[in-house]
């Protein structure tokens, strides 16, 4: 692999110097699928350091994304579905999401790149000290606005519909709205993601070729780029042929 990183380096290169910075998506989400194949892949490496890496690498793809000018992040960390896992794979991926949001706070990147974290789902369903260790990182970021970056967890795309449904029928019911008052706009403002920008480019690692529930409602516009790396795999060139693909697209609203 070290023979190889030169030629890796001049490829990362040869890439960005023909991306441009007018075509960058202000918004890119990430399904970051495959820790736990990698996982089994090293033998008798645990399914939560596989997450571990995963981390790793969600780190290192926001510190690309500053350098080239992306905006708005936002990362599909945990479904409801995940809930179904091995408890002690659950458990220690709550032991990791409380570890690292209360790190956000102290996370010297963070700060000096003006980045707010806001995590979006059901998080009344995760453990009371992962919710404490959110607040502490979305309070430590509140006033930034430069940079967004947004943690998907105990998220599913249906679930958020059906609870905005449920929240727009309470206002009609209350006398709030009329169903005439029904539109894009109101179902918006009423997503787990109410005010956020739809993602421009989505993209899954891990080869497999579908949404999974993520971003249902905020993706009818979306560009969609699968790639093969497993997560923790994932490289800068494999990030870059992303938004090669994204800048090569014409994009094409409603067709």
């Amino acid at each position: 692999m070290s023979a190889l990183t030169p030629l890796y380096r001049l490829y990362e290169w040869y890439i960005s110097r023909n991306l441009r910075p007018e075509l960058m998506p202000k918004h890119v989400a990430i399904i970051m699928d495959g820790n736990r194949r990698f996982s089994k892949m090293q033998g008798n490496l645990g399914a939560v350091e596989g997450h571990k890496k995963g981390i790793s690498t969600l780190e290192r793809v926001l510190d690309w994304c500053v350098d080239l000018g992306i905006e708005i992040v936002t990362a599909y960390a945990f479904s409801t579905e995940n809930f179904n896992r091995p408890p002690e794979e659950v458990d220690g991926l709550m032991r990791l999401f409380k570890e690292n949001f209360e790190g956000i706070a102290r996370n010297k990147k963070i700060h000096n790149n003006e980045v707010r974290v806001k995590a979006v789902g059901k998080l009344e369903l995760l453990p009371e000290d992962v919710r404490e260790a959110i607040r502490i990182a979305e309070k430590s970021t509140a006033n930034y606005n430069k940079r967004l970056v947004n943690i998907a967890i105990g998220y599913d795309g249906r679930m958020e519909i059906v609870d905005a449904i449920k929240k727009i029928a309470n206002e009609v019911q209350e006398g709030k709205i009329t169903t005439d008052d029904i539109n894009e706009e109101l179902v918006n403002e009423n997503l787990y993601t109410a005010g956020l920008e739809d993602p421009n480019l989505i993209i899954r690692t891990s080869g497999e070729e579908r949404l999974s529930g993520f971003l249902l409602w905020q993706s009818s516009y979306s560009e969609l780029y699968f790639c093969d790396s497993l997560w923790p795999q994932l490289r800068k060139v494999d990030f870059l042929r992303a938004l090669r693909s994204y800048q090569q697209r014409e994009r094409r609203f409603g067709v």
